[in-house]
């Protein structure tokens, strides 16, 4: 068997072989990696500003704002067929949203606009007949507890409502980790096999209908 090759081929060849020495990394960095470096820096300036290693939140928003530059950039720029790619956007901008709401603790407003709103009474104190004992302190001191108006019906609303708050609010965790998971490919699989049984020539109809663009290991261009 005689391999042949077009002249552009060896040029890229070529290209690929000066890339790693010295020169051109050198260059590479001063041109390209250096100003994505500064750029990173002020993209990423809010999660950089909020990260503590004692808290996670932080570290989340490094993950919405990756992915928020990611979907824009895949929808406008990418390479990829609408038919997948634009699942993907769809997938990554809903782990943003998850995140957010995770985030801003926006589960109490959700809960509410399904529920009705949390039913709140202005504070209010009444003595308690009792004084301080501090050793510490002025003894005497009068105090005082807060008085609870809200009626049996409201307490059961408001519990509901927190309730639910707290069922959103893990649904949606779960959801955040299968859409980064994506999906069983063993799956697709079984399905390819009954479609070439049943005599299916093409698979690009099976696998758009089938694929929803979850899977981060996927997410590039």
């Amino acid at each position: 068997m005689e391999v042949k090759f077009a002249d552009t081929f060896a040029e890229s060849l070529e290209r690929m072989i000066n890339r790693n020495k010295w020169y051109w990394k050198t260059w590479s960095f001063f041109r390209d990696d250096l100003p994505r470096f500064f750029k990173n820096i002020w993209r990423f300036r809010k999660a950089l500003w909020n990260h503590y290693w004692w808290d996670h939140h932080g570290t989340l928003m490094f993950l919405e704002i990756g992915l928020t530059h990611m979907s824009d950039n895949l929808e406008k720029n990418g390479l990829e067929v609408n038919e997948s790619r634009l699942k993907k956007v769809a997938k990554m901008r809903r782990a943003v949203e998850i995140i957010k709401n995770y985030n801003q603790s926006n589960y109490i407003e959700m809960a509410e606009a399904e529920l009705g709103e949390v039913i709140h009474h202005p504070w209010e104190f009444e003595e308690t007949g009792e004084t301080t004992d501090n050793p510490l302190g002025k003894n005497g001191e009068k105090l005082y507890r807060m008085v609870d108006n809200a009626t049996a019906a409201e307490r059961k609303h408001n519990r509901k409502v927190f309730d639910r708050a707290r069922e959103i609010e893990e649904l949606e965790w779960k959801e955040l980790f299968t859409i980064l998971e994506g999906q069983d490919y063993r799956k697709y699989n079984s399905l390819f096999r009954k479609a070439r049984k049943a005599g299916m020539r093409d698979d690009r109809d099976l696998w758009n209908e089938w694929f929803d663009g979850s899977g981060m290991k996927g997410w590039w261009d």
